[in-house]
């Protein structure tokens, strides 16, 4: 696999993947960027799997993940002087987009000769503002994986990098400075996907699992994804509309099982396996064989995985056999028309059918609810928030709508007037939590946080909710410290939404 691309023999370059310092905690990897009230901390996941295929090629590669450590620029840039990278690769987002910028002058100042690369959602919705507003030299457009060994081959080499696919960049034309577009870069196939080496591997030499965490999983826990793009099109979500398409191009069972073959093996402190797929669960003929691959080699493992709320029983009792313990799941709404609007390609009563079905199968679920969406009203939330409760998910969060440039909804909410600012600074509340930044004709983006506050207080306070949780622990010693950092974490904002909304 390493000859097929690029035939790079011997050469060694050093190369600095680094998420870049901000708010401590903060996830660019987050479909939303930001500071979790619940705790989340995202893993660097993309940084990872570009690592991982970097060190493959036979590069020397330093990840550093500064937001989860935490750690301020100057102890990044003190790392980075003493690793002298002549390749430097920063990850940004909407909501970091200007600290990083920064953070990237910075570095400029103290490698001045070094190559340096943005890549990341923003970068590749808005490639020329990016570098107009940056001292970078180049941002990736898309999947970056491939499109950064091929730029580390090239600059070993000291050849021309301008017409690298996937890559937007700074070049000299006629004596002026211009940007240039290159063409995209296929996307990378799931047999391609097989070659990579498993990113649990690249974490356990990079990172400290530890400074991770979800509050609907198991602590310690670990991120993988078996497959990248999203074949259904729901408005707001970012990823497979500016990285990886909407084409699902998965890793083969085999494979799969083989990570987290080598997660028990290997790192045996890890509670549970995160699969951030977008929709793990859409092929369900792959789900089935890598549940039977699991069930039938005596693997004893737990893992939670991204589903839609379209699963059949048969398929989750495969599921919970093989190991799962929990379904991230997208509701959003209870209103069908808002559904339609943002094609979620979801029905109300299968909704219900499903989470009856999960709950059956011994599946816990994570549900996620979304205010704002086209068609949004005080009515519509109020549905949304009955609905939550009327379902009874082990755990569920409320978000604002959060709109980012190259998704459909951005492209709403600007074409409507509804969105409240450009300055990219304001996607965050001061806190570095989630803040929303469109107002509609119905709703004013202080009234959606508002009853976003309102609908936590309401799901998490009901003595329904109380009394499961504490008959969970119970039964469940493992889910303790998990329970306990997430309850301690989120009690602090929770107390602050009661004394302001209530």
């Amino acid at each position: 696999m390493e000859n097929l691309y690029y035939n790079i023999g011997e050469m060694k370059m050093r190369i600095l993947m680094l998420n870049p310092p901000f708010w401590g905690k903060f996830s660019r990897s987050s479909r939303s960027p930001g500071i979790s009230k619940g705790g989340c901390v995202y893993y660097p996941i993309w940084m990872g799997y570009a690592t991982g295929w970097l060190e493959k090629q036979g590069h020397k590669v330093m990840l550093v993940d500064a937001p989860a450590i935490p750690i301020s620029e100057e102890e990044s840039l003190k790392i980075s002087k003493e690793f002298d990278p002549e390749l430097i690769v920063v990850d940004s987002v909407t909501a970091s987009i200007n600290n990083d910028i920064k953070v990237v002058e910075d570095l400029r100042k103290q490698h001045n000769d070094a190559f340096i690369a943005m890549v990341g959602t923003h970068p590749s919705a808005m490639p020329v503002q990016t570098l107009k507003m940056s001292q970078a030299d180049a941002v990736t457009l898309e999947e970056y994986d491939f499109t950064l060994a091929e730029l580390a081959d090239l600059l070993e080499k000291k050849q021309d990098v301008s017409q690298v696919k996937g890559l937007a960049l700074k070049v000299k034309e006629n004596g002026t400075e211009q940007i240039r577009i290159n063409e995209k870069r296929q996307q990378i196939t799931g047999e391609e996907l097989d070659q990579f080496p498993f990113v649990s591997e690249v974490y356990s030499r990079h990172l400290n699992i530890k400074d991770y965490f979800y509050p609907s999983v198991l602590y310690p826990e670990i991120t993988i994804i078996t497959g990248r793009g999203c074949p259904f099109k729901c408005t707001f979500c970012v990823l497979p509309q500016v990285m990886n398409g909407h084409t699902y191009r998965a890793r083969s069972p085999e494979n799969t099982v083989a990570e987290l073959q080598w997660i028990h093996d290997n790192l045996p402190e890890v509670k549970d396996i995160m699969i951030e797929d977008d929709t793990f669960t859409v092929d369900r003929l792959r789900l089935a064989k890598i549940s039977d691959l699991i069930t039938e080699s005596g693997l004893k493992t737990t893992f939670t995985v991204n589903s839609r709320a379209d699963m059949d029983l048969v398929s989750l009792k495969k599921l919970k056999q093989a190991g799962c313990r929990l379904m991230c799941v997208g509701f959003e709404s209870a209103d069908q028309g808002v559904l339609d609007n943002i094609k979620k390609q979801t029905r109300l009563p299968k909704i219900k059918q499903f989470v009856k079905d999960s709950k059956e199968a011994g599946l816990l679920i994570h549900g996620c609810f979304m205010m704002g969406n086209s068609g949004e009203t005080k009515e519509t939330i109020r549905k949304t928030v009955e609905m939550a409760k009327e379902l009874d998910p082990d755990t569920a969060q409320f978000f604002p709508i959060m709109v980012y440039p190259g998704t459909a909804a951005y492209n709403w909410a600007l074409d409507n007037g509804y969105l409240k600012t450009t300055k990219w600074d304001e996607w965050l509340l001061p806190d570095g939590t989630h803040n929303t930044i469109v107002s509609t004709d119905k709703l004013s983006a202080e009234e959606l946080v508002r009853e976003c506050d309102r609908a936590r207080v309401q799901f998490y306070l009901r003595p329904k909710f109380m009394a499961r949780k504490l008959k969970q622990i119970i039964r469940e010693p493992a889910d303790i410290p998990r329970t306990v950092k997430s309850s301690f974490i989120f009690a602090k904002y929770l107390a602050k939404e009661i004394k302001a909304n209530f």
